[in-house]
């Protein structure tokens, strides 16, 4: 690449930069980036992966439509490997932390914990059959939950602001996140100096993931304006949140405009999850994060504006995480969650 006067910096700046901005050698409405950055570094090192193989399913022009044998054999190696690579480890290491300390009647019960956390079936037929690469977003976020349940809150900062940096759905789990390790901070010693260590952490990472789009405000913007289809409308016609629900009675999107809608699932949005970050503040927990991590999830599921179907993806992994946390007989929890997780799938 220097031979053609072109360094990686130059050449990974004009691709980011072409992910957001429409030209020529690229078609917005056909393979727009619409995640934030970590996404697209990702897609990168996918694509090399891609052309050391299979030169013709990575090509600019002609590969649009492009399907053989090898190519989507690649494309699932590619999601595999992230699975291997990022979402099997974080749920190895939740599954220890976790159950390190807990009564032998919980360990006895491990494999089906595992198991309810890695065969998820809407991981491999949502996430997994149309490549959206989830499963790493979702296991920098395990990873950063099993990093402040072990005390590492500033490695679990730093996880779960790469994971927002993959996919912004991860703002699902955020306001348990903060009200968490708001909480322990105003517990300790020096609660200024900690809330300071933990806000230069995530600025960090942010800058880190963001640098090559830091040179200008328009970049910024332009990924920001990507990240936010609000020209959607409130719902998709196929998620079953309120919005969609009720729109059978209320047509939210003829009665009102876009601008009243994004306040109202607002609104609505964090008086359902304001309840739990009060109780974190007031009274951090480890069980308490985890349920605080279920409540925000759904919050956001059910009211937030322009919810995508993978969605239930975000909601479902707390709730396998919990899945023995309850007091009642375990075989009755497992079940309980085997079928949200089906029901969850066909529905």
């Amino acid at each position: 690449m220097r031979r053609r006067g072109i360094g990686w910096r130059s050449l990974l700046i004009f691709l980011l930069w072409n992910g957001i901005s429409n030209s020529t050698s690229n078609d917005l409405s056909y393979w727009g980036l619409d995640y934030p950055p970590l996404t697209a570094y990702q897609s990168y090192f996918h694509g090399l992966f891609l052309r050391f193989f299979d030169p013709e399913s990575v090509a600019l022009f002609t590969s649009r439509g492009y399907e053989t044998y090898i190519g989507k054999l690649l494309m699932r190696w590619t999601v595999l490997s992230s699975d291997a690579l990022i979402f099997f480890p974080a749920i190895f290491y939740f599954v220890y932390v976790y159950h390190t300390g807990h009564q032998s009647s919980h360990k006895s019960h491990l494999p089906w914990h595992i198991a309810i956390l890695l065969l998820n079936p809407c991981l491999i037929l949502i996430d997994h059959g149309h490549f959206q690469y989830n499963c790493i977003s979702l296991g920098l976020t395990v990873g950063a939950i099993a990093a402040i349940l072990s005390q590492r809150d500033l490695l679990g900062s730093c996880l779960f602001t790469l994971a927002l940096c993959h996919k912004q759905m991860s703002a699902y789990f955020a306001p348990a996140f903060f009200s968490h390790l708001l909480g322990k901070c105003l517990r300790r010693k020096n609660p200024i100096y900690e809330v300071i260590k933990l806000g230069l952490m995530v600025l960090g990472t942010f800058t880190v993931v963001w640098w090559p789009y830091l040179h200008s405000m328009d970049a910024v913007l332009g990924v920001l304006s990507r990240l936010a289809p609000f020209e959607r409308g409130i719902y998709e016609d196929y998620v079953a949140n309120f919005w969609c629900t009720s729109s059978v009675l209320i047509k939210w999107k003829r009665l009102f405009t876009i601008q009243s809608l994004k306040l109202v699932s607002f609104t609505a949005t964090v008086l359902t999850c304001l309840p739990s970050m009060i109780q974190q503040v007031l009274a951090p927990s480890r069980r308490g994060f985890l349920y605080g991590l279920l409540n925000s999830s759904f919050s956001f599921y059910f009211f937030s504006f322009q919810v995508h179907e993978k969605s239930i993806l975000l909601p479902l992994l707390p709730a396998s995480l919990l899945a023995l946390e309850e007091s009642r007989p375990f075989r009755v929890v497992r079940t309980e969650c085997l079928v949200f997780n089906v029901s969850s799938c066909v529905s």
